[in-house]
């Protein structure tokens, strides 16, 4: 047993399956819940940070910052549920959460993360908390487009394109409609 197979054992969510469902490499894996995992800290105080922007009453500033906070909780329940065993209804969220798509994760952590800026956009601790969350999104996003093709295959590829094999059939100069007809200006309606 390889050290990443014993790590992977020892990070495993209990009661979950211990089978890898695709072909995505561990470090990616643990990059994402990593980074979900202290990142949401990180912007749930910067969130707190940003809610002092009420003492020069900027109103926006403390709404983005709440959103930064709730956002990071959010993110928390989702990645690392442990954290948050005293809520009961966490582990099933995370469960949920966790049985979709990885382009699901991606969209969601990317759509928490995207207010605070528009609300907030001079605080560096907006910047730095969402952005942190809008990371985490970017990696399950690139997880969400799965493993790169081998050189060989990219090679095989290129040069099938390259000499006109496997050309696609809805390649941009196809015709779009197959019963078209040639376009004519027939002049205003007339009266009746």
């Amino acid at each position: 047993m390889s050290l990443a197979d014993k790590i992977t054992m020892l990070m495993a969510r209990p009661g979950g399956e211990n089978a890898q469902k695709d072909d995505i490499p561990w470090w990616m894996r643990y990059a994402g819940r990593g980074l979900g995992t202290v990142g949401s800290f990180i912007a749930i105080i910067l969130g707190l940070l940003n809610c002092t922007g009420i003492i020069f009453l900027n109103v926006s500033c403390l709404i983005a910052g709440i959103w930064q906070m709730l956002a990071g909780f959010l993110v928390i329940v989702c990645e690392a549920p442990c954290c948050c065993f005293f809520i009961d209804y966490v582990q099933v969220l995370s469960d949920k959460v966790e049985s979709r798509p990885y382009w699901n994760k991606a969209a969601l952590y990317m759509g928490l993360a995207l207010p605070p800026f528009f609300l907030c956009f001079f605080a560096l601790s907006t910047w730095f908390g969402s952005g942190l969350i809008f990371a985490t999104g970017i990696i399950y996003g690139m997880m969400a487009l799965g493993k790169k093709a081998s050189i060989d295959d990219m090679r095989t590829s290129a040069a099938n394109l390259e000499a006109g094999v496997g050309q696609p059939t809805t390649a941009p100069r196809a015709t779009l409609v197959t019963n078209e007809q040639p376009f004519s200006f027939t002049g205003p309606p007339t009266k009746s």
